[in-house]
């Protein structure tokens, strides 16, 4: 028969457990701790680091962004204010509300053209021409941090992907799968057809007009009647580019 421990031997195994417990906690503190300096270290590295390539994260788009990466690893965000250390030795919160700015009158301009739905690759082009070369050159990533700070505004204003492409909508319009794959449909050659739409995706007459027209209901399609075969054509000027009205959008 097996004996059950006395009142001695659950005290001494209580004991142990307190001090099991202890050592566990004393040891996650003390890798806590290191962990912070370790953090701190590295954020003063950081700042080091900046000052010494403020040129570079300014002028050079490429740069600018390696140097948001490192920024990302350790917590801290050169553009959560205005203010501040990043502020004053960088001028990089200043820089990105200006292109924010830049942006909106942009989307703005162009949105008689395609809807409020614009490529993101045809919105850096217009961006750069129209700040040339006073303000240093911009990339994609520049423009998809400017445009995240926007949404705090609630404009409206996001990037969308379709197939390899992103889209900026700066309207309040919903696009769901349908929506969103007919526009991919289009990335070929500018436009599609109700009869494209139905071969292509497999859909029935019915599901393919209704996604059709919404989008043109929306402003981001255009039609075209004006063909021999007599078969209607939807224009996405999303999917093509916009150097045809580009000088006037300069203008603004």
């Amino acid at each position: 028969m097996r004996r059950r421990p006395g009142i001695g031997g659950l005290q001494t195994a209580a004991a142990t457990r307190d001090q099991y417990r202890l050592l566990g906690e004393n040891v996650a503190k003390i890798r806590t701790d290191l962990m912070k300096e370790q953090l701190t270290t590295f954020r003063s590295q950081l700042e080091d680091f900046a000052r010494k390539h403020k040129n570079d994260i300014r002028k050079n788009p490429a740069f600018r962004s390696q140097f948001h990466e490192m920024c990302a690893k350790v917590g801290v965000d050169p553009l959560a204010s205005n203010k501040g250390f990043w502020a004053e030795l960088l001028g990089i919160g200043d820089f990105y509300y200006e292109l924010g700015v830049q942006i909106v009158d942009i989307c703005l301009a162009t949105r008689v053209h395609n809807g409020g739905l614009i490529d993101l690759q045809e919105l850096c082009n217009l961006l750069c021409q129209r700040r040339k070369s006073a303000h240093g050159a911009v990339s994609e990533d520049d423009c998809l941090r400017a445009i995240s700070k926007l949404k705090v505004l609630g404009s409206g204003f996001e990037v969308i992907s379709v197939g390899k492409r992103k889209l900026v909508r700066s309207v309040p319009t919903e696009l769901n799968k349908d929506h969103n794959a007919i526009l991919e449909l289009a990335q070929a050659q500018g436009f599609v057809t109700v009869e494209e739409v139905e071969r292509r995706l497999s859909w029935p007459s019915g599901r393919a007009t209704d996604a059709l027209e919404t989008l043109l209901d929306e402003g981001l399609a255009m039609i075209d009647n004006g063909h021999r075969d007599g078969k209607r054509r939807y224009w996405f000027p999303c999917a093509s580019s916009l150097s045809a009205v580009g000088a006037d959008i300069l203008k603004i």
